[in-house]
């Protein structure tokens, strides 16, 4: 019969590492071993530890030994699990978060203590003595040596104590919904300190229990008959059959890591005899956390997985760049829209300009708004059209049409906007000659003050999309094309554009109860002004710059945000823009040049404007009151026609002193070189879309006539089938040298109609080329040359379709009007090239006559 009333006599100093500050204690950190206090039963009972033992086991060796009549318990859920991530710091020893745990216990919940968690889980009833506790503060538990009398094994201690447990169940404070647990410990347990943490899977190793001999690989069923009675078993994963990895092992998921934590410290080191199936020799089991999760997850599934986690990475940063930088690129295009911000339109800044500059510039600005201000009253109504149009609702484009030196920007920002605020202009030439793609977006940006922009990082980006299209086999999306990126600039654009037209909206409006867009639509009064100018300004209608910016003034136009105002001196911009507005009528007014009457007087005002400086002992005179050959004006304006840009370069050459006629023989000349250079006599090639042919076809016949049949040039053989491949389809050259400025296109009704030169000078330098002998002669070969090698191709065609005729071996009465038709286009073809063989040949003579 067991012995009931035998005290268990627990030895408190046995746990060094819970001990108290003011009893002796051991450094678990490179210190020397501290002599052990005994510990006196006062009743003359035994003494204390005959060893000094830590965490690590006894004498820092690993593990821990037990006698003959001695036994070793292991409870869980004696310390927080959560907790051992302090482990990981190096200067948190393990008697540090002990003393931690201990002082908090002690000072709140002393009944709590882990010290007493251990004594209240081993009843009095029990008759062994407990020599030794080493806590497993990583496994949140405590291994317990006992002693154990004759009579009593150690499984009927596990027993009683487990039962007890059981029928009384300890819940610590910190984990109250689980109690402590506690199984005898069967192997040999290792006690490391390494940063090996707890998983509910378990690593299980078969080694042989000495070296050279073979261990067995247990099946499947034998481990689960040793480790089922730890907790639930979720899987028991073996080794794969063709797996060359020593030594054997298999992986025993738990359901719970407490579980795992028991079958850890009581089963390792565990010896497998034959019975159990370990073999003739044994088996030793050495068993080890596995992290089911991998300590670098994250990483090894981001390097894992580049096809979700580049266009993930991609998304993310454009999110971050639409919630951080969207709204500071807003404020600065709003910025430089009203320009509130900007210090010269401050209103102290332009009153100490204005008094600083008075002094110098008062006689210049003066004179430049006198010699503006005749062309302006000759364009009155087409300006009070413009200002008219600016305040109708009509969801439609703007569009000013006009050759280059025309006046359109100036009649447009200086006189049509002149009191108006909130002015947007973009000039369309900036971007279209900017090279690359970083440069078109700076470009784009500086234009409507769209900042901070990144344009560098577009072609980093590429440099990282092409990496990893290199590495995963498609494209990342990382990089952003220029269509996204101009996108981009325009959209925050039309929001700053809202917002400004917004911001004119008071709340004690009559009006107020509208919705933004009403309100918009119903003040188109308030809305601000875009102008882009040099649209279409190197005639390329699919350009993906000119397709983003009419598509976007589009969406300004019908939400109501913007007025559009487009400025271009392509008569064929309705190709263009109908895309972005396929159902609207555009409205358009075309700037041609001014009135000989107007001309005049501007040129005349120019002279007035500056007087010279009078000698000595004369009255001051004006330019013009000077000048006594002031009536050729009219002659030499008749040949220079009504274009400004032209008038102000004639005007400057009159104040140098020159006469009207030798001042206008010189621009005629220079334009004369201009055209030689750039239509005629071009070495390169290869991005005209003309021939030099086509090109002294008009300038010869536009020297003989004003203006030319549209239709009628089209028709000519030097159009109609040029040998030049760049310049095979005739409309197209035509638009291209409009383009280029030697000619302009005159229209009726929206359909070309005729042909004039490009500026009205042109026309008596067209005279002055076809005046050269020698031009005209090289020239006129080239085109009788083209000519005589076309129709010698027609020739070649007909005499071999005769040919194929006259092949045949009977012929049939229906083919004769066919071969009759054949001769005639024959003869016709050979009369054609003779009468070009004689001319080619005279002008032959002419070049090598002539210089």
């Amino acid at each position: 019969m067991m012995q009931t009333s035998r005290r268990v006599f627990f030895n408190p100093t046995s746990l060094p590492s819970l001990r108290t500050g003011r009893l002796q204690s051991r450094g678990f950190f490179n210190a020397r071993p501290l002599p052990r206090a005994r510990l006196s039963e006062p009743h003359g009972k035994w003494q204390g530890v005959r060893r000094e033992s830590t965490q690590i086991g006894e004498d820092q060796t690993g593990h821990i030994a037990s006698g003959s009549n001695e036994g070793i318990l292991f409870f869980d859920n004696i310390f927080p699990l959560k907790l051992h991530w302090l482990l990981r710091f190096p200067l948190r020893g393990e008697r540090s978060l002990s003393d931690l745990l201990w002082r908090y216990n002690n000072q709140t919940l002393s009944a709590y203590e882990p010290i007493n968690l251990v004594k209240r889980a081993i009843p009095n009833s029990i008759p062994i003595k407990v020599t030794e506790i080493l806590p497993r503060l990583k496994d949140g538990g405590a291994f317990v040596k006992f002693q154990y009398p004759a009579g009593l094994t150690p499984m009927e201690v596990e027993g009683l104590v487990a039962g007890y447990l059981k029928e009384n169940p300890i819940k610590p404070w910190f984990n109250p919904f689980r109690r402590i647990r506690t199984n005898l410990v069967v192997g040999k347990p290792w006690l490391e300190d390494l940063y090996r943490f707890p998983s509910r899977r378990i690593k299980v190793e078969f080694v042989p229990t000495s070296p050279g001999k073979e261990a067995a690989e247990l099946s499947q069923e034998s481990l689960y008959g040793l480790f089922r009675k730890y907790g639930k078993l979720a899987e028991i994963t073996s080794q794969p059959s063709d797996s060359k990895i020593l030594p054997k092992y298999a992986f025993l998921d738990f359901s719970h890591m407490g579980q795992a934590i028991m079958a850890k410290n009581c089963m390792h080191g565990l010896k497998v005899l034959e019975e159990a199936g370990g073999g003739p020799m044994g088996t030793q089991l050495r068993l080890s956390f596995e992290q089911k999760i991998k300590a670098h997850w994250i990483r090894d599934w981001i390097v894992n997985h580049p096809r979700v986690v580049i266009p993930a990475v991609a998304a993310l940063v454009a999110t971050i760049t639409v919630a951080v930088f969207d709204p500071i690129r807003t404020f600065f295009i709003k910025a430089h829209i009203d320009q509130n911000w900007n210090l010269k339109e401050n209103r102290v800044y332009k009153w100490f300009k204005s008094q600083a500059t008075d002094i110098f510039s008062f006689r210049n600005r003066n004179s430049e708004e006198l010699i503006l201000g005749t062309i302006w009253a000759d364009r009155k109504n087409v300006i009070d059209q413009l200002q008219t149009w600016l305040m109708e609702t009509a969801d439609t484009f703007v569009v000013v049409q006009g050759p280059r030196g025309s006046g359109k920007k100036e009649l447009i920002m200086d006189q049509a906007l002149k009191d108006r605020k909130n002015i947007l202009l973009i000039d369309c030439k900036s971007i279209q000659e900017a090279r690359g793609d970083s440069a078109t977006i700076s470009a784009a940006a500086r234009s409507v003050g769209y900042r901070p922009v990144f344009s560098w990082m577009n072609s980093i980006s590429s440099l990282i999309d092409l990496a990893a299209q290199g590495t995963i086999g498609v494209k990342s999306g990382f990089s952003e094309t220029l269509d996204s990126q101009l996108g981009k600039i325009w959209q925050n654009t039309a929001t700053a554009l809202k917002s400004v037209a917004l911001d004119m909206r008071k709340k004690d409006d009559k009006d107020s109860s509208l919705s933004d867009d009403d309100w918009l639509e119903a003040h188109p009064e308030c809305r601000p002004v875009v102008v882009i100018d040099n649209f279409l300004h190197k005639n390329e209608e699919s350009s993906i710059v000119y397709d983003k910016i009419s598509e976007w003034a589009a969406g300004l136009t019908t939400m109501n945000i913007a007025h559009v105002i487009f400025l271009t001196n392509d008569i064929s911009y309705s190709k263009s823009l109908s895309k972005a507005l396929p159902d609207r009528v555009f409205r358009q007014i075309a700037l041609g040049d001014i009135t000989p009457e107007v001309a005049k007087r501007f040129v005349i005002t120019h002279l007035d404007s500056e007087p010279t400086v009078a000698l000595a002992g004369e009255t001051k005179l004006t330019d013009r009151q000077r000048r006594r050959d002031i009536d050729e004006l009219d002659e030499c304006i008749e040949a220079l026609g009504g274009r400004l840009t032209d008038l102000e370069f004639f005007a400057r050459r009159l104040k140098t002193g020159q006469s009207p006629k030798r001042a206008v023989a010189e621009i005629i000349e220079q334009s004369a070189s201009e055209i030689m250079k750039m239509y005629l006599l071009t070495v390169d090639k290869s991005e005209r879309k003309w021939s030099p042919e086509q090109a002294w076809y008009l300038v010869k016949s536009l020297a003989e006539a004003d203006s030319l049949r549209y239709n009628e040039v089209l028709l000519s053989n030097t159009f109609a089938s040029s040998l030049s491949s760049s310049a095979s389809n005739g409309e197209s050259v035509l638009e291209a040298l409009s383009a280029a400025e030697l000619i302009s296109i005159k229209t009726y009704k929206g359909r070309p109609q005729s042909i004039k030169a490009g500026k009205p000078v042109y026309q008596a330098a067209f005279k002055l080329l076809t005046e050269d002998k020698v031009l005209k002669s090289r020239l006129d070969l080239a085109i009788l040359t083209e000519l005589t090698k076309i129709e010698t191709k027609s020739i070649e065609k007909y005499e071999a379709e005769l040919n194929s005729l006259g092949s045949l071996p009977k012929q049939p009465r229906e083919v004769g009007p066919r071969v009759q038709y054949l001769l005639g286009k024959l003869a016709a073809s050979h009369m054609k090239v003779e009468g070009w063989e004689k001319d080619i040949g005279g002008l032959k003579k002419v070049l090598m006559d002539e210089y």
